[in-house]
């Protein structure tokens, strides 16, 4: 314990992170601060060869925030989306599940600007497009890695939801149709499950390093309004796999999702109805599905 204070002291962290690190446990620590701990520890040239270069194949493995591409958007989205997109990118299998938005990866560009424009209404023009922009670029992995097939869990209030008017959510639910995914949808009428008491989160699975000699552990990542909080402790990613394999037992398949989705499209289509009649609709903005406390949504 002594000496793993006096190691913090010298890297300038607590002795918990010298812990965790020693146990092989998630630790961020920057590449100075490792090479000073092992000329502490005295570690010979064989051995500091070798720490150095698994702590650069870990990062490559996780991808290197400070150094992707998304970076260049940095001033349009909070402090921990660099370590979001950086997983989202390098990651080898990625489980998400949402209840009442799309992810980002699925998202069509009309559904992405209502989003943006409904979170930050004083955003410019300019800026919206940007962000459209690095929406687009975070979903050319989907085409450029033909082995990377994001696994989706969707509440069916996501498809429900008339999310920049009904037209947005026809065209974005035909899209659905057609993205490389794998979606499945948890109806209105599945039994309880932990996804409802977790809420939104996305896992990410990473590959091994190249000698095969260590996993990295997955990263969980929950989202809040405008915060995206990081797990890497074993207690919460065993929380949240218990969550998905609750979510496998209750949601529907892939075939009966899609039939869903597709019916629920069509459902778009269609004025919304109060009591079985046909409001108007001018399809010009936001059409929501409850538009009195007396309406009700049609399936």
């Amino acid at each position: 314990m002594k000496q793993a204070l006096a190691a913090g002291l010298h890297i300038e962290e607590s002795k918990q992170t010298v812990l965790r690190l020693e146990a092989g446990t998630p630790t961020r620590i920057r590449t100075s601060q490792l090479e000073e701990l092992l000329s502490l520890y005295d570690a010979s040239p064989e051995e500091r060869e070798e720490a150095l270069e698994l702590f650069a194949e870990a990062k490559e493995a996780k991808g290197d925030p400070a150094s992707g591409w998304w970076r260049g958007y940095s001033d349009l989205v909070n402090s921990n989306f660099d370590h979001f997109a950086a997983l989202e990118q390098a990651c080898q299998r990625m489980i998400a599940f949402q209840l009442t938005l799309l992810p980002g990866l699925l998202q069509t560009p009309e559904y992405r600007r209502w989003i943006v424009t409904a979170a930050n209404p004083a955003m410019t023009a300019v800026d919206v497009e940007r962000e459209l922009e690095l929406t687009a670029r975070r979903q050319r992995r989907l085409t450029d890695d033909l082995g990377f097939v994001p696994e989706v869990f969707l509440s069916e209030s996501v498809l429900r939801y008339r999310v920049g008017g009904p037209g947005v959510m026809r065209e974005q639910l035909r899209h659905l149709d057609i993205t490389k995914a794998s979606i499945r949808v948890v109806p209105f009428d599945a039994e309880g499950h932990l996804g409802l008491v977790v809420q939104s989160f996305t896992l990410f699975e990473l590959p091994a390093l190249r000698d095969g000699r260590m996993t990295m552990p997955p990263v969980v990542f929950v989202e809040g309004f405008k915060s995206l909080l990081s797990l890497e402790d074993t207690s919460a990613i065993e929380y949240h796999r218990q969550a998905i394999r609750d979510l496998d037992r209750v949601a529907l398949d892939q075939h009966s999702s899609r039939a869903l989705v597709q019916q629920i499209a069509e459902e778009h289509s269609e004025p919304p109805r109060l009591f079985g009649r046909f409001f108007p609709c001018e399809g010009c903005g936001p059409c929501p599905s409850v538009i009195r406390s007396s309406s009700v949504s049609v399936r």
